[in-house]
């Protein structure tokens, strides 16, 4: 027979192993329900780089929620090569980018169609090649198609937007021409940026970034450069009139924000029409940004990330006057690329949420957003262990994920 002290041990080892067993076997299976389930738990559980203090309560590791909705998910194709950019077609097929330099349709139930010639040669290497893309508004009677690319040129390349007709047959671009260029060019090969989409207004946004190096970092907030720039351009591609430098002398008129890194996520509120936008850090400091007309984001002055060796980014401040503070960052990095919003009915507790798809993290982060700030995160998918390169809402109201490694996913209620 046990003694007291005995009986003690017993009962402290059965807590113990119970507490392992939870920590090693989390339910991750969504749970049916309508809500959502809140934790005032970060979903990051690694330490930061940097020991910053945040602007705002919640601007980092804000409390994790859970989706009580029963949702699936399912590989519709693994035969990509490198795909970089989504969008829905009429149709409901998916029009997709791959890096480079292809385009190819997707039909949901998994016909890869053959490669859409006509376009403009890039070039691939290191972060380059065909980048994003959007469809015209009026598609449906004109079938244009506006793309991001890395446009090679005497000394270097350019970040630079094309646009053309996709035939009636869908197996070739027609007429295609450059309708913008990113000034000036640079002989490097990353932080291109990258992102097109169409503002409420009819207007193109489009990001670049600042090509990375010490010597083209500076440009980030030069009004005379358009690299690290939100640029908001006609589909001519010419500057918008009412943009908030196109009067002002000694600055690019096109430029709609300035201060940034490499922008690779871009996507307008379905309710409010604000833009959105998601942005690679150093190390530490990836940023969720609302973007204002004539806003400064503040690359390189201010920041929440780390040289790649751990020293300070320039004077190592975050917050200056004048430079606006980032809607959320993640340190460390998830390497945020495309993302979009959530729209419709299907899964309730997402209307209006921010889809983005992580690179380096290796997931969908799910971002719940309430009078602009981000009051919860979710991480989906990290069991597929995919680098997740973009993501948009197909015409079936599912989310539709393409990922570096060649995979096209789709999420969607039961």
């Amino acid at each position: 027979m046990m003694n007291n002290l005995s009986f003690l041990k017993f009962i402290i080892l059965l807590i113990l192993l119970g507490a392992c067993k939870q920590e090693s076997e989390p339910d991750i299976n969504p749970q049916p329900g309508s809500g959502q389930s809140n934790d005032s738990t970060s979903v990051e559980v690694n330490a930061p780089n940097s020991r910053y203090t945040p602007a705002f309560a919640g601007q980092t590791r804000i409390g994790g929620v859970r989706t009580q909705t029963q949702f699936t998910t399912r590989i519709v194709t693994d035969q990509l090569t490198n795909p970089w950019g989504i969008t829905s077609l009429p149709d409901g097929g998916l029009l997709i980018t791959q890096k480079g330099g292809q385009m190819r349709i997707v039909s949901t139930n998994g016909v890869l169609g053959g490669v859409i010639t006509g376009l403009p040669a890039v070039n691939a290497s290191g972060q380059g090649g065909l980048l994003g893309l959007c469809l015209d508004p009026q598609f449906g009677s004109n079938r244009l198609v506006y793309w991001v690319f890395s446009e090679p040129v005497s000394g270097g390349s350019l970040t630079s937007v094309g646009r053309g007709r996709l035939s009636s047959d869908a197996s070739r671009i027609e007429n295609a021409a450059v309708i913008y260029r990113a000034m000036p060019s640079y002989n490097g090969s990353a932080h291109y940026g990258g992102r097109i989409l169409f503002d409420r207004t009819g207007h193109l946004l489009v990001s670049t970034g600042e090509r990375s190096d010490m010597v083209t970092r500076p440009q980030s907030q030069s009004l005379t450069s358009g690299l690290g720039k939100i640029v908001r351009i006609t589909t001519d591609g010419r500057p918008a009139a009412d943009n908030p430098f196109a009067v002002q002398s000694n600055a690019r008129p096109e430029i709609w924000s300035l201060g940034h890194r490499n922008p690779q996520g871009l996507a307008i509120h379905p309710t409010t029409g604000d833009l959105w936008q998601s942005e690679h850090g150093p190390r530490g400091g990836d940023e969720i940004n609302r973007v204002q007309a004539g806003g400064n984001y503040g690359w390189p002055t201010i920041t929440y990330g780390l040289e790649y060796s751990g020293q300070p980014v320039g004077a190592g401040i975050q917050q200056r006057d004048g430079l606006l503070q980032p809607a959320y960052y993640w340190d460390p990095v998830i390497s945020p690329s495309g993302m979009t919003f959530f729209s419709g009915n299907s899964i309730p507790e997402w209307e209006n949420n921010l889809f983005v798809g992580a690179l380096s993290g290796m997931h969908i982060a799910r971002l719940v957003i309430e009078n602009n700030r981000i009051v919860g995160e979710e991480r989906l998918l990290v069991s597929e262990q995919q680098r997740f390169r973009d993501i948009t809402q197909g015409r079936d109201g599912a989310l539709y994920a393409v990922t570096d490694q060649g995979r096209l996913y789709r999420i969607a209620s039961n």
